[in-house]
């Protein structure tokens, strides 16, 4: 089993979970980050460690986050892996906890 990024992430982009991550199995979007399930040996590290309570193992996802679990799979193809934590999106304290944000998400890759 993975881990999965959910909404809770869009908009906020902690890296906290990078810092944490044995295995560097995280990539970058321009607004969110993603796990690469391939990638993830299922450790649990990341699941404290983000402040936006984002982060689920696969069998955890909320029903009404269950289309994180192939976005998170496409979109670690297509964005670049990140393996240093970085700062936040300016924001990202005052929308970590909103709901609704799967609208803003961003399939362009991060930098």
């Amino acid at each position: 089993m993975a881990f999965v990024v959910t909404e809770s992430c869009i908009r906020c982009k902690f890296t906290d979970c990078v810092a944490v991550c044995p295995v560097d199995c995280f990539h970058e979007g321009e607004n969110m980050l993603v796990i690469d399930p391939e990638e993830c040996i299922d450790c649990n590290a990341c699941v404290p460690a983000c402040p936006a309570e984002a982060i689920f193992l696969l069998e955890d996802v909320p029903a009404s986050q269950t289309e994180f679990v192939d976005l998170n799979a496409r979109l670690a193809k297509q964005w670049p892996s990140i393996t240093k934590q970085k700062p936040a999106l300016p924001g990202a304290d005052l929308v970590k906890k909103q709901a609704g944000k799967r609208a803003h998400l961003s399939e362009r890759p991060g930098r």
